[in-house]
């Protein structure tokens, strides 16, 4: 019963990576890449660098969406039916 539990709990961190790992990757590249326009064109202004990442990120969440759904429904389905 715990060697159920470990994998369980295992399987759920490894969901929960894998569905917000795509979401923190398009962040840090476009907050990145709006730092290294920053700081070549002078404007140190914090919307210039949010906004862009905010709407990445948005955009994301919605492309990937399903694939979480789906990887959720998966983790739940095999948590009810068990192994």
């Amino acid at each position: 019963m715990a060697g159920e539990l470990v994998e369980l709990l295992r399987e759920g961190l490894l969901t929960g990576l894998l569905a917000l790992a795509p979401i923190l990757v398009v962040g840090l590249g476009v907050g990145t890449l709006a730092g290294l326009v920053q700081s070549a064109t002078g404007v140190h202004e914090p919307l210039l660098g949010l906004v862009p990442r905010l709407v990445a990120m948005a955009a994301t969440i919605l492309l990937v969406l399903p694939w979480v759904v789906e990887r959720l429904a998966d983790l739940f389905r095999d948590c009810m039916i068990g192994p």
